[in-house]
């Protein structure tokens, strides 16, 4: 591999700030600026002309040298709940129209926080993204076994195809009954499309087809994801078009690359619209496992503290085990399977107000300020009291060198915004704003709880992970439980840095159901040789699309999944294979013992029903080309004074101990391996500060991150196994 297609720029766009990780010639800078929601390519431009000013260079020179870019975005997301996309038209089999307008039972509670769902009385559902007059049965069936039962009706689909254009269709989607198995009937529909619009035209038809986004079982999943992927097309093409364009423009000729939710990246030629939503949590949540694995810690929570949201995921037995398989995206559930992670309205820009009809009773978020206008204190017309607001109020942020003094915050407009609470609540603005800190604070540790406690895991035994350009200033306030915190030198933009670590990896789905373990019998009575065609076929596609874009798949990894239940259930679990293809019926026996293992610690050995036989439902093989590693660097260990990096010293407010303190304040990047900072303390770097509060101590590892824990009890193990058997010693 060349030095330039080592070199990287990875960028991740979050709701307030976009982040950008540069590696280049060896060297690594990281930059932020404010997201630009009108025009998202004026921020990425922007975050990597910073960049190049940092490395003393021209935007022109340092896209010279650059190999690949990778870009995780919001746009999508964004753009759907503008509900900003074209007209489309659904085709669909004839006695199934309205299928996505029943949608499922519980489809009223999809995408509904918690408090909302309790109101019963106000709740709807969604609005449709396609109305029932843009939908069209066509007369055509294929039946379960992929067999055409009734042939497709040529004259009739082209009349309702012109009458869906003459309604205002600029796109269609096409999801017939079955066509995962048999896509005939809907690539013939795609042909009919095409000869009656061609590509030429002006008024050219993008044209999705469910068999292609989705091969596998489920009507509404499937056309939902298609609907998706068609509705949010065009704006993605533009935004993207757009980025690709400016960096052309500046000489760049590497390949450009999108996060994907399924845990890698694929070039955007490739990648579908509903693959790249929540693209950013996803790869930092590969980053933290990647970096733990290295660090020796087995059980990690990732949490990201940004602007608008607070994202966590965790990392159990050093890996990243934890999937969505029926994902809710907006309102509407799809049949995608991505990387699990949980998100709640928590972050600087959170708005805080009184809720009058529970006792004026102070809340924060879900709503936020975003970039613009921004908090109160940013000075760009924001009035509302904020999360950053109260932090600045109370102490714990400089306002001469937020964003390493490129932006100044104002203080008395964070007073101001504090007082219209203060007011009402007649209590001062810093009891408000120590209120605000608290309550986010509480908010975010309930969020970790759930997640951790309700997967049956011991918090006791995680370490978290504190990232993001809140992560360090809060992370003394969430960690509720965990005993230890990590915070690193790039913190504030470890997504973008989990992207740059992120393989290439594309996923093929295929719904095939075998019969493994024969029910009572006890027999291995699958058919190896379909079920090795399955596969060789999934493997085949994947070696052609490598090669189109590039690669060599003698390079990749390749990887099986199924999805496996026992007799009588409903719900598959996910197993991942032992080999890709079975030999002998040892491989047979060896695929269910690892079912089984898998089953019996997601759920218990107790419900484990071999008797009841086990099947084969979907297979889901996994194409992987490594990427380069960042490899932490271990060096010598100096003593705990950490006066060298001492800058002065200003007053804070200190909850624990109800009282403002002249606390001493460190130059994050100049505390040296070794050093230790015993709290009240504060650390300052350009894009983050990290709070240490009276109990806690802040040590600085031998790789340079800095170890957060309490005073007492200062024996943390980072293997639970470790920790546990130190317990029962």
């Amino acid at each position: 591999m060349s030095a330039s297609a080592m070199n990287s720029i990875d960028i991740d766009v979050g709701g307030t700030f976009t982040d950008m990780v540069l590696n280049v010639d060896g060297r690594i800078v990281q930059a932020k600026v404010p997201t630009t929601p009108y025009d998202l390519s004026l921020c990425f431009l922007n975050v990597i002309e910073v960049g190049a000013q940092e490395l003393g260079w021209s935007l022109e020179e340092l896209l010279s040298r650059v190999g690949m870019v990778r870009y995780s975005t919001t746009i999508a997301m964004n753009r759907l709940i503008e509900r900003k996309g074209p007209r489309l038209a659904l085709l669909t089999t004839e006695g199934h129209e309205d299928a996505i307008l029943i949608g499922r039972g519980a489809q009223w509670i999809d995408g509904k926080r918690l408090h909302e769902r309790r109101n019963l009385a106000a709740q709807q559902k969604p609005q449709p993204l396609i109305p029932r007059r843009m939908i069209a049965g066509i007369k055509e069936r294929i039946d379960g076994r992929g067999q055409v039962v009734r042939p497709l009706d040529e004259e009739d689909a082209r009349e309702k195809i012109h009458r869906l254009i003459d309604r205002g269709a600029r796109g269609f989607v096409i999801s017939l009954l079955w066509a995962f198995l048999n896509p005939v009937h809907e690539r013939r529909l795609k042909e009919i499309i095409r000869e009656e619009y061609k590509e030429y035209h002006i008024g050219y038809l993008p044209v999705v087809l469910s068999s292609d986004v989705l091969g596998k079982l489920g009507e509404y999943q499937r056309t939902m994801t298609a609907v998706l992927d068609a509705y949010l097309h065009r704006s993605l093409q533009i935004e993207l078009s757009a980025m690709w364009d400016r960096l052309r423009e500046h000489g760049y000729r590497g390949s450009f690359m999108m996060v994907q939710n399924s845990g890698g990246v694929t070039e955007i030629y490739k990648a579908s619209a509903s693959r790249t939503y929540n693209g950013g949590p996803v790869a930092g949540l590969i980053g933290a496992r990647d970096i733990a694995r290295q660090l020796g810690y087995t059980n990690v929570v990732a949490s990201d503290v940004g602007g608008t949201s607070f994202d966590i995921g965790l990392v159990v037995s050093a890996d990243v085990r934890n999937y969505e398989f029926n994902p809710v995206i907006d309102r509407w559930m799809v049949g995608l399977t991505m990387i699990q992670s949980l998100s709640i309205g928590a972050g600087g820009g959170s708005i805080a107000r009184i809720n009058r009809e529970l006792g004026n009773r102070i809340e924060v978020g879900p709503q936020s300020a975003g970039s613009y206008p921004g908090p109160a204190c940013y000075n760009q017309g924001g009035s509302e009291p904020t999360v950053t607001d109260a932090d600045l109020m109370l102490g714990y942020l400089n306002p001469d060198y937020y964003f390493g003094g490129r932006m100044k915050l104002n203080k008395s407009a964070a007073e101001r915004a504090l007082r219209k609470l203060a007011r009402p609540l007649h209590m001062d603005e810093t009891e408000v704003a120590a209120l605000i800190r608290r309550i986010v604070d509480e908010n975010m540790a309930s969020a970790i709880r759930k997640e951790v406690v309700l997967r049956g895991y011991r918090p006791e035994e995680f370490v978290l992970f504190a990232f993001g350009g809140g992560g360090p200033t809060h992370a003394a306030g969430y960690h509720g439980d965990i005993p230890q915190i990590v915070i690193f030198p790039y913190s504030p933009v470890f997504c973008a840095l989990g992207s740059s670590i992120m393989d290439i990896i594309h996923v093929y789905e295929a719904s095939h159901r075998f019969t493994v373990i024969e029910p009572f019998t006890g027999k291995a009575v699958i058919d190896r040789e379909a079920f090795n065609n399955v596969v060789r076929r999934l493997k085949e596609q994947a070696e052609q699309e490598l090669r189109a874009e590039g690669l060599n798949p003698e390079e990749a990894l390749y990887t099986l999944e199924l999805d496996m239940l026992y007799g009588g259930l409903i719900q598959p679990k996910r197993t991942a294979t032992p080999g890709l293809f079975l030999n002998s019926e040892e491989d047979v026996w060896a695929l269910y013992r690892r079912f089984e293992q898998e089953f019996s610690e997601a759920f218990s050995p107790l419900i484990v029903n071999l008797p009841g036989g086990v099947y084969i439902e979907t297979f889901i093989l996994k194409a992987i080309v490594p990427s380069h590693k960042v490899e932490l660097v271990a060096h010598a260990l100096h003593g705990p004074s950490p006066e060298e990096a001492r800058k002065g010293s200003r007053p804070a407010y200190w909850p624990q101990i109800s009282a403002w303190v002249d606390t001493p304040v460190y130059e994050q990047g100049r505390l040296l391996p070794g050093n230790e900072v015993h709290g009240p303390a504060i650390l300052e770097s350009e894009y983050t500060t990290v709070v240490i509060p009276p109990e806690m101590v802040y040590r600085v590892n031998t790789y340079g991150l800095g170890i957060m824990s309490h005073k007492k009890g200062e024996a943390i193990y980072a293997d639970s196994h470790i920790r546990r058997e130190a317990e029962v010693d």
